[in-house]
């Protein structure tokens, strides 16, 4: 699979393909869904799929603190999308220049002149170009100008209801994760690579792993009994903190914060996977450190419990 960062990037061989656009965050059951069409159009057109997404996503950009807390990162996505058989990503920056593009000139600039769209897979709730004037209906009126097929994405449903990201992240919300995982096609997880931290963990029995989540928010807040893969791990039991460490200093930007349960492996620079199962607690602020050195003894004594219940 290939990655082409912005149109400036694109070239003559990039023309020609089966497209569709959106954030793709998840990469749920729907999202599948969709991609197994386009690889269906695209065979019969004998031409490649590429996905068209943006960085970072159009609400991050306009409203950051407002914008939905992020399922998956851009980074998360690659794996997911290779698995989907995706022959090429187009990851658009957007920016002021990508935002000012009316309709018909991001048709022009991306779809036609860039990638030589032949087929169209369109979502029937997404919009784009300044003012949002663009949606499928514009895109179909288009089509027979520039030459290519269009057609509504296919919509899944689960329990007689459309899988969606926000149907996602209110599952994730409310910490229910088999309601998640049911929806995803495969259990929650995030990932990033370890990077030093206030080594304040190792005071309090519980040399933890700070991973870099790259994320403005996070759709978790909490503690929670986990999984953990990479740097020699196999999902091992361990313990996450998601939030802003309110004991030891608020944060702006979420953290996510690993135990491993068992044994002291030295994590710094590994990329870990940490998959999540189960809601300890909510985040809370402790009157002291040995306070919190309690409330620690206490989740990983809660951890361990729950995942050789579940395990």
């Amino acid at each position: 699979m290939e990655l082409i960062r912005g149109r400036h990037n694109l070239r003559s061989r990039h023309r020609g393909c089966a497209v569709t656009i959106g954030a793709f965050d998840g990469i749920h059951l729907g999202h599948q869904a969709v991609l197994a069409h386009l690889n269906a159009e695209a065979a019969s057109l004998g031409v490649p799929t590429t996905v068209v997404t943006f960085e970072p996503l159009p609400r991050e950009y306009l409203s950051p603190v407002e914008a939905p807390p992020r399922i998956t990162t851009l980074r998360d996505k690659w794996p997911l999308l290779e698995a989907c058989e995706v022959d090429r990503v187009l990851c658009l920056p957007f920016n002021e220049s990508l935002r000012q593009l009316s309709a018909r000139e991001f048709v022009e600039q991306v779809f036609v002149e860039g990638l030589g769209v032949r087929y169209l897979a369109f979502g029937d709730d997404f919009r784009f170009g300044n003012r949002r004037e663009g949606d499928l209906d514009y895109v179909r009126a288009l089509a027979g100008e520039f030459g290519y097929a269009v057609a509504p994405t296919p919509t899944l449903e689960v329990d007689h209801e459309r899988v969606s990201s926000t149907r996602i992240r209110a599952a994730l919300a409310e910490s229910d994760f088999e309601a998640a995982s049911g929806l995803l096609g495969r259990p929650f997880e995030m990932a990033g690579r370890v990077q030093h931290g206030q080594k304040l963990g190792r005071q309090l029995d519980a040399p933890t792993a700070n991973i870099a989540l790259h994320r403005i928010r996070s759709p978790l807040q909490g503690v929670y009994a986990v999984n953990v893969s990479g740097g020699g791990l196999h999902k091992a039991p361990g313990v996450a903190n998601v939030g802003v460490k309110p004991t030891i200093g608020e944060s702006l930007e979420a953290t996510l914060e690993v135990h491993v349960l068992e044994g002291s492996p030295d994590l710094y620079g590994e990329r870990l996977t940490v998959q999540f199962w189960h809601k300890l607690r909510d985040e809370q602020k402790f009157p002291s450190l040995d306070a919190l050195k309690a409330g620690i003894a206490a989740d990983k004594a809660n951890a361990r419990a729950w995942l050789a219940n579940h395990g």
